[in-house]
């Protein structure tokens, strides 16, 4: 079901039954888990994957969640892809970040929309098709309703920019850490414009990718959960100097593209803050 493109009424009705839920577990058990993986069997621990998150959130519309992975990327057996999952978010799926021997770590930063006390889930898939799961509570409201933190007209006028940021020293053929950050309200079709009092339509970044010299090191299919103004941090492994680029398409398939050279004697300084 693509649930942005649900009517607003439809959208807060589907957000109101999640929530008068009293099992942590019952929207998972109830349908989400068979919608997504079938009777597939997850192993649920923090040994393959261990999310973080905050047991109360300052603020439900920018909420800092990390994915670390307990495993090295190894081209034997490595973690594939990874389903951040917010149960009782309207649309569940916030989205798939798919991984490759190249990242060296599967590890991911990023900030989310949570719209109800609820559990959040990090599935971990494997190349062998294991599944595994760590999962946290956190207790957070409104953050898909609540309104964009940027001007509409600035927002617009900035859409689509990138940066890409390294650490202060690369280091040829070991994990060094990416920082992509991404101008875009990613409206997700609940927010009331201030002015008008209308809801603004959804328009969100749906498709990421980034490659170094041409070789994808990370891509993911996100949704509405996503805050405004993307931001992720994931792990590339260089065996070279060379170039990475980023490519990103929104749902008015508006497309996107930002390169950054990267050397190992050199590369950008700092990485922002989240």
């Amino acid at each position: 079901m693509k649930y942005a493109s649900l009517p607003f009424t439809v959208l807060v009705l589907l957000c109101q039954v999640a929530s008068a839920t009293p099992d942590q577990d019952a929207v998972w058990l109830g349908g989400l888990k068979a919608a997504y993986f079938g009777d597939r069997a997850i192993t649920e621990s923090d040994d393959v994957v261990e999310l973080d998150a905050p047991i109360r959130a300052e603020n439900a519309a920018l909420v800092p969640v990390s994915i670390k992975a307990k495993l090295p990327q190894s081209g034997d057996r490595y973690i594939k892809t990874v389903y951040l999952i917010v149960d009782k978010n309207p649309g569940a799926l916030v989205g798939k970040f798919n991984f490759t021997p190249k990242s060296g770590r599967a590890d991911l930063e990023l900030r989310i929309r949570v719209n109800a006390y609820t559990p959040v889930r990090a599935v971990a898939e494997m190349s062998d098709g294991e599944l595994h799961m760590s999962r946290r509570f956190v207790k957070a409201s409104g953050g898909c309703s609540a309104p964009a933190g940027t001007d509409m007209d600035a927002a617009m006028a900035r859409l689509g920019k990138m940066k890409l940021k390294t650490a202060e020293e690369l280091t040829e053929g070991e994990p060094n850490l990416v920082q992509l950050m991404v101008s875009h309200p990613n409206f997700n079709g609940m927010q009331m414009d201030q002015v008008t009092r209308l809801y603004r339509p959804a328009h969100f970044v749906r498709q990421v990718r980034v490659s170094f010299e041409g070789e994808e090191i990370f891509s993911a299919e996100t949704t509405i959960g996503v805050s405004e103004n993307p931001n992720f941090r994931f792990y590339f492994v260089p065996d070279s100097e060379g170039e990475l680029t980023a490519e990103v398409i929104d749902t008015n398939d508006l497309k996107f593209t930002h390169s950054s050279g990267v050397s190992f004697a050199s590369s950008t300084k700092g990485l922002a803050q989240n």
